[in-house]
Parts: C-alpha cells; structure tokens; sequence
C-alpha cells in the first residue's frame, strides 16, 4: 500500500492531529493530549527502502519509546474509538501498531493469522487483548488463499 494524501488527512482527522508536516520522504503528525500530558509524533513514510525491497514505514516517538511497523499493508480508522490501527501482514503473521486519539500506542507484533478470528474466551487474558486489538482490520487483510504480495 502507498499512502496518499488524502489517507494522511484521514488518520490525522481521526487522532485529532490538526497539522500535517510534509517532509521530502514523509508526513509527520504530532498528537497532543494535554490533560493527561502526553504526546507523540507519528511519522508515515509511504515509500521506503528497506534494503533490497521498498515499502510504507510508519514510525512513532514518544517520550520514552520509539516504535517502527515495517512494511505496512493496511489500515483501519475507528472513529468510535478514536484510534488508527496500522497492519503488516505476511502469509502466517500480523504486526499491528495502534494509534490513539489520547496520544498513545499499542504494538503487537507476529502474531498468528489466526488468532484474530478465534474464541477469545478460550484465550488468556494477556493473549486475547492483541487478537482483540487487531480484530478490527480483519476486513482488510489479504484471504489465505491469497496471500500478500511480496517483492
């Protein structure tokens, strides 16, 4: 997936980021909730180089983190939740990396495929929040019997 501009104006509208910076190779947004002092800095790279391949980056800092999602295949806005679920899918894995309007972020990484359609109450607790979490892009992830592109 390559990000245009009007997903950036999409995703920022959602996490309630009121200026978007175009850089030469990136958008750069910066999420602020002051009531609870936080903020981030969500970064989206719609073409990068990622050695012998090239894909979408997204990139988070915050005060005491720093999150990449390599290879970004998708995303889902819930405007309900006022959050932006960014997802990287292979054959067999997910990676998600969610941002919120409250200006925070939730990695989950490798996940099963199929662990996002399971019974979740026959999952721990600590399992079932990522499957939960990524739920939500089920809609737009590739089929099994068609699998994501790779270069």
């Amino acid at each position: 997936m390559k990000f245009t501009q009007e997903d950036i104006q999409k995703v920022a509208a959602c996490v309630g980021c009121k200026k978007v910076i175009l850089h030469k190779d990136q958008y750069r947004l910066k999420v602020v909730n002051n009531d609870e002092k936080r903020e981030l800095v969500l970064e989206i790279f719609p073409e990068t180089s990622f050695g012998k391949t090239r894909g979408t980056l997204i990139v988070v800092y915050t005060g005491n983190s720093h999150l990449q999602l390599h290879n970004c295949t998708g995303y889902v806005i819930s405007e309900e939740l006022g959050e932006v679920t960014f997802i990287a899918e292979t054959e067999n894995r997910l990676s998600g990396l969610v941002i919120e309007r409250g200006a925070s972020a939730n990695l989950y990484a490798a996940l099963s495929r199929e662990l996002i359609s399971s019974d979740f109450t026959q999952l721990g607790v600590e399992v079932m929040l990522s499957g939960v979490a990524l739920s939500l892009t089920e809609e737009i992830l590739s089929s099994k019997n068609d699998p994501p592109e790779t270069d």
